[in-house]
């Protein structure tokens, strides 16, 4: 496994994402990927799957110790600075007393920056969660968050793949020493067959998604949190340890990369970033 450390903590950098997984399926994939090695669970009170979690990592066996586990303040929760009340509710459904790391789930864009990371502080104050973080803010955004929230940022979540060129926001998180997680690693299928990565594949003898997921791995600050309904694919991915990218195989992948490759883009997202990525 490899970890981002940040303020003394590890946080593994392959982990397991839930988001639509439902009911049976979120509960049957989170036992397996535990069983299988994954010790970085990611959920969000949106995501309705946050007590199917939670009793699968209480079912584990796994010492909670052992989890990186994070969760996610749903927007209107954001909007009426009622992060204390949505982080109880979502620690009652997941049934433990903290969290490694609580991100805001997106950002308000009509709303001060300040207004929605300063609770964040206090989470972290109160001992509910061991790190903050945001998802899906854009590089102003984090620029600001940074500035405003009296306590470091750990990590930043966002949509990252192949297709997508993510490096304004890459470059402002290697700037804190912040982790940055990539959603949607795999684009969602999109990048498997891919002619370059088919080939790079054939090349290391991996499946495209290893190679994918290996990429990512590869990225100084990066972690990547695919999500699968398949317990074959949930140990496949994890079974990418044991070899590296070559120089040039990396920059075959980079050279994929579009500013117009999102595929997340709802109504309320930020205005993003664009530009030129440069091998990490």
């Amino acid at each position: 496994m490899l970890f981002h450390t940040f303020d003394g903590i590890d946080i593994p950098r392959l982990g397991l994402g839930t988001w639509q997984l439902e009911g049976d399926d979120a509960y049957r994939i989170t036992l397996k990927a535990l069983e299988v090695g994954y010790r970085h669970i990611d959920t969000a009170a949106i995501y309705e799957n946050e007590e199917e979690v939670g009793r699968a990592i209480r079912e584990s066996g796994v010492p909670r110790e052992e989890i990186f586990l994070t969760t996610k303040i749903w927007n209107p929760r954001i909007e009426k600075e009622e992060h204390d009340e949505a982080m109880k509710e979502s620690l009652d459904k997941l049934g433990t007393d903290y969290v490694d790391l609580i991100l805001n789930h997106w950002p308000i864009n009509d709303m001060e920056i300040k207004r929605q990371v300063v609770p964040l502080a206090k989470l972290k104050e109160d001992g509910h969660a061991k790190l903050i973080g945001v998802s899906n803010y854009n590089q102003e955004q984090l620029l600001q968050a940074v500035t405003d929230c009296p306590e470091r940022l750990a990590n930043i979540q966002c949509e990252y793949h192949p297709m997508l060129d993510q490096d304004p926001i890459l470059k402002s998180a290697r700037g804190f020493d912040m982790l940055f997680t990539s959603y949607s690693p795999i684009g969602q299928g999109s990048t498997l067959d891919n002619p370059a990565i088919e080939r790079v594949a054939e090349w290391n003898k991996k499946t495209p998604a290893q190679v994918v997921l290996r990429w990512h791995l590869q990225q100084a600050n990066v972690a990547a949190i695919p999500r699968t309904t398949s317990e074959d694919h949930l140990a496949a991915n994890f079974d990418i340890f044991d070899f590296e990218l070559s120089a040039e195989d990396m920059k075959t992948i980079y050279g994929l990369m579009k500013p117009d490759g999102r595929i997340i883009d709802p109504k309320w997202a930020p205005k993003w970033d664009t530009g030129v990525t440069e091998a990490a």
